[in-house]
């Protein structure tokens, strides 16, 4: 890794500076590296950083701790991605705190077509833990390519993590500390899954325990990633109303799942609707009339295989190569084309959203 990186890290370890004013110093200064190469005088004279802030900077020790975590990660295969990356997720970059970087241990396109949080209570009743299989299954048998997202806790979130993964999901566990830990540790388990299947995400250092502040922070990036965030049993208060009311703030679609007014478990959702803060949902395809996932008709995916004679002479290799095999892996693929990896890769997001083929978990392309 490069000096620019560190300067990417260095950036997100500032003092007394969140992720808005770091990014407002880097929008202009024009880069991460500028801001520690910029004299205490100049700082003091951008909008939103004092005295105070200017001399953190200048006397902060975070380059070093920068460079410490450069090795943490080289040495632990952590990835990264800046917020000025193409990489970077798109939904979270709308979300003006999102952090400067991303940590990631796992492999995952983050801008992914549908992507969905569910989140909910730590000790769900044996109601809520049939919504939650009965949903992400209708899902899954209704066609739906989904990213699930969640914040590997008891509960809610583990049950959906460990039942997405089995219906061949991709998930995004987003947590409260470092990548060098794991809380909790009783899910390690789900973790090694989801690294195989998606992503443990966190925007912590290592070395960061799972305080509670951390929590409410994390919530924010469970809610910022994805297009809704879906509660299933939560109490009047509690980290799920926190996430959803976050969801709400970024203009994004809200779901909760109703429950009897007797039922504490169901207090928080029954809240969420009665408020009109949140959709209510029944089933998968109350899910897919509010986020507008409509299944496509046989019909409708006859059309876009009419669309055939448009494609390149590469596309069409490759859909013809598909059709033999039914389904094959990428590197398969590019083996079999006589093209690099990337160039295969990159023609089939457009082949996919035409209908044409499916990503599935693996690096596999299957046919439809």
């Amino acid at each position: 890794m490069g000096q620019e990186v560190l300067y990417q890290l260095a950036a997100g370890l500032i003092p007394k500076i969140g992720p808005s004013n770091a990014k407002k110093l880097i929008a202009h200064l024009g880069s991460a590296e500028a801001i520690f190469r910029e004299k205490s005088a100049n700082l003091q004279k951008i909008d939103g950083i004092g005295k105070k802030i200017a001399d953190s900077i200048s006397k902060s020790q975070v380059l070093s701790r920068a460079e410490a975590e450069i090795s943490f990660m080289e040495r632990n295969g952590i990835k990264h991605v800046y917020y000025r990356n193409p990489d970077y997720p798109r939904r979270l970059r709308e979300c003006d705190d999102g952090p400067i970087v991303l940590f990631y241990r796992g492999d995952v396109e983050f801008n992914q077509a549908r992507v969905l949080s569910v989140v909910g209570t730590r000790k769900p009743t044996p109601y809520g833990k049939q919504v939650v299989e009965k949903l992400l299954t209708e899902l899954a048998e209704r066609g739906h390519r989904l990213v699930l997202v969640s914040g590997l806790a008891f509960g809610i979130d583990g049950l959906a993590h460990r039942i997405s993964l089995e219906l061949g999901m991709e998930n995004l566990a987003v947590l409260a500390h470092g990548l060098d830990t794991l809380y909790p540790p009783e899910h390690r388990e789900i973790a090694q899954k989801i690294t195989r299947q998606g992503a443990l995400v966190s925007e912590f250092f290592s070395g960061t325990r799972p305080d509670p502040q951390n929590f409410v922070r994390r919530n924010r990036i469970i809610a910022g990633l994805s297009d809704a965030t879906l509660v299933v049993e939560s109490a009047i208060k509690g980290g799920s109303l926190i996430t959803a009311e976050l969801a709400i703030s970024y203009d994004r679609e809200v779901l909760a799942i109703p429950g009897r007014i007797t039922d504490e478990q169901s207090a928080g959702c029954n809240y969420l609707i009665h408020s009109n803060k949140a959709a209510l949902i029944q089933s998968a395809k109350d899910l897919e009339f509010y986020l507008n996932w409509d299944k496509p008709t046989r019909e409708q995916k006859a059309v876009q295989q009419n669309l055939f004679y448009s494609l390149s002479q590469q596309e069409q290799a490759l859909l013809s190569e598909l059709r033999i095999h039914k389904e094959m892996n990428i590197d398969t693929l590019s083996y079999k084309l006589k093209m690099p990896a990337s160039v295969v890769a990159s023609m089939l997001l457009p082949l996919e959203f035409s209908g044409f083929l499916s990503v599935l978990p693996g690096k596999i392309v299957r046919i439809n």
